[in-house]
């Protein structure tokens, strides 16, 4: 079974990695989990949001499995570990659903990257934040020289890929890239969440896709979501879907239903 859960609490989903003894590290089976998961969310109308969390342990995420891609070749690492979890990690970013990540120790790597896709997070007072592959002869794979400067900018990055140093919640929160620093950040996450079930869920979703399109998160796909949802309703496009069943000539009338 895959380390990476997904559990239901009424309109508010939770996505748990649950690997404690890697430190939540994440492995192949867990990056196709992940995925499958988000599909499965994409298309539950009954949940609003989604809190994302881990097995208590020293780390909230450690990254990547080294164990997992150390003996790979450089092609199958690049082509199959590093593009493979930069997709799945782009899948969560761009979920329609708003998700929050209660980060509940430190998350560096890969569990960094993983963090940087929720729209907002909740750090515990004592976590920190690193970029440490370096330190094993590697780069950031899964976003953390793309994403995650857009977040928090690049001497940030810069200071955590390049010299190593570990930023800790109180600067992450100046920087912005936090929403919260609290004792429980599962409890604070969930209580956002939960706050979402009383606003427009359609509306909340359109608004993720503008703010996406803004900061270049997948922007033509939000761009074109966008227009579609906008020609959608219309007269027009209903009277080019019967004019096509009825193999006809359209007769627009540029008015909306």
């Amino acid at each position: 079974m895959s380390a990476l859960h997904l559990y239901r609490h009424g309109e508010i989903a939770e996505l748990k990695l649950d690997n404690p003894a890697k430190l939540n590290a994440f492995t192949l089976d867990m990056l196709r989990a992940l995925e499958a998961h988000c599909d499965e969310l994409e298309r539950d109308a009954s949940i609003c949001a989604v809190v994302i969390t881990a097995a208590e342990s020293k780390a909230f995420c450690a990254g990547a499995d080294i164990l997992e891609w150390a003996e790979l070749g450089p092609f199958d690492f690049a082509r199959h570990w590093v593009r493979e979890g930069h997709r799945v990690f782009d899948r969560l970013a761009r979920l329609s659903k708003p998700t929050v990540a209660a980060i509940g120790a430190h998350a560096f790597g890969g569990g960094l990257e993983f963090a940087a896709t929720a729209d907002i997070r909740v750090l515990a007072p004592g976590a920190t934040l690193a970029l440490p592959e370096a330190s094993v002869g590697i780069v950031p794979g899964w976003s953390g020289t793309q994403r995650l400067i857009r977040l928090i900018g690049e001497p940030m990055v810069k200071e955590m890929a390049l010299f190593g140093r570990r930023i800790s919640a109180e600067r992450a929160q100046a920087a912005g890239f936090l929403a919260d620093i609290a004792d429980d950040p599962k409890a604070t996450a969930f209580e956002m969440a939960e706050k979402l079930t009383t606003k427009s869920g359609r509306a909340v979703e359109v608004a993720k896709y503008m703010i996406h399109a803004a900061v270049d998160e997948d922007r033509s796909a939000m761009i074109e979501a966008l227009g579609s949802g906008m020609i959608s309703p219309t007269d027009d496009r209903n009277e080019g879907v019967s004019a096509f069943k009825d193999k006809r000539k359209p007769n627009f009338s540029g008015t909306q239903s």
